[in-house]
């Protein structure tokens, strides 16, 4: 039999899967148990699929706590394209939207906003280079304004949000692309949740969005006018079955999904998550060596972020590391550095093999 090697994968996105859900997958892939057909084969109008996804929202809703009126919707186009159905559904005449600039997705999210309509920056860290997440205090809200958008967790400067801002009436719109189901998640303090599956919930293809109700009358005073496949109250009717859906991809987050259940729930996930980026964030604080990019009081148990003291070491410690079987550790290349992505299926031996390579590493050259 032959034995597979895994490396140890820390990419941001299309990132690490539980093992177990790639088992299963590769156990039923040529056919699923008592339907004699792949998943990639099945009809999405079929009762096999409608079952598949209809266990998959009721697992999410289960981890999650959702609330009996929100909608529970698998779509495509990923975070990138909810930057533009977000205020093309709920931006109405005459309105303005309030955004907090936390990062640089966050950024994409107020350019594509600004083709729709009016936007107000409530609050940014652009000129410390998104080192950190702005204060309650520091958000100049907006009265009456559409809704409040935040990026939960800024995946490339590795920063997140701790607690979720106060906004009062208006609806909390969080693009939670890079931390879902990494912790316990209020979703009754939001209007709309959205995130690709790509990092925490499975693979590229399906985005996961959970809208309140009241939102999705909004939505369908827009029927006349909005592109149907870009209308949030059409996706909500047709049960996410409007257009043929990613059904490889929803199949693999309700197994994720199922996972995370089976791991305690978030407030367990959370647990392992702390545990984990605090070994990480430990090493990089040990002795100067390495230097954090992110505030501390701001720092991602998701994507942690540091350099060293010149380009050349940070080179030397990509071509190293990643011969050492550490694969993904170069920084993005809008910022540089170093980012250690550790999602929830990372898994925690993986955070102590790159400490001891780090160790080993500092020694060597510093």
């Amino acid at each position: 039999m032959t034995t597979i090697h895994r490396i140890i994968n820390f990419s941001a996105g299309p990132a690490v899967m539980p093992v177990p859900v790639l088992e299963q997958i590769q156990r039923d892939m040529l056919a699923l148990p008592a339907v004699g057909m792949s998943i990639l084969e099945v009809s999405h109008r079929s009762k096999v699929f409608e079952s598949i996804l209809a266990k998959a929202e009721a697992d999410v809703r289960a981890l999650a706590r959702v609330p009996a009126n929100y909608k529970v919707l698998f779509l495509q186009g990923g975070a990138s394209l909810q930057f533009s159905m977000v205020p093309m559904n709920l931006l109405g005449a005459g309105q303005a939207a309030d955004y907090i600039d936390t990062g640089s997705w966050a950024d994409k999210a107020v350019k594509e906003a600004r083709k729709v309509g009016a936007v107000n920056i409530v609050a940014t860290s652009k000129g410390e280079n998104y080192s950190r997440i702005p204060a309650q205090s520091e958000l100049r809200l907006t009265p009456g304004a559409a809704y409040v958008h935040m990026t939960a967790n800024n995946t490339i400067e590795g920063t997140e949000f701790k607690d979720v801002p106060q906004v009062g009436d208006v609806p909390l719109v969080s693009d939670t692309s890079s931390d879902m189901f990494s912790r316990p998640i209020d979703v009754e303090r939001h209007g709309l949740i959205y995130a690709g599956a790509q990092k925490n919930m499975g693979p590229a293809g399906v985005t996961l969005v959970i809208v309140r109700e009241d939102l999705l009358l909004r939505s369908a005073e827009k029927k006349s006018t909005l592109p149907t496949m870009l209308n949030y109250a059409v996706h909500a009717e047709n049960g996410s079955l409007y257009n043929t859906p990613p059904s490889f991809a929803v199949y693999a987050l309700g197994l994720v999904i199922q996972w995370l259940l089976n791991q305690g729930g978030l407030e367990a996930v959370a647990a392992v998550n702390q545990r984990k980026a605090g070994k990480l964030y430990t090493e990089i604080d040990r002795t100067g060596f390495y230097r954090g990019t992110a505030n501390r009081e701001s720092r991602s148990l998701m994507n942690v972020t540091f350099r060293l003291a010149s380009e050349e070491l940070e080179k030397t410690f990509v071509k190293e590391s990643t011969a050492a079987g550490l694969d993904g550790l170069k920084g993005h290349r809008a910022v540089g550095g170093m980012r250690a992505s550790i999602y929830n299926a990372f898994p925690e031996e993986g955070v102590e093999a790159l400490v001891s390579f780090m160790r080993d590493f500092e020694q060597k050259y510093g």
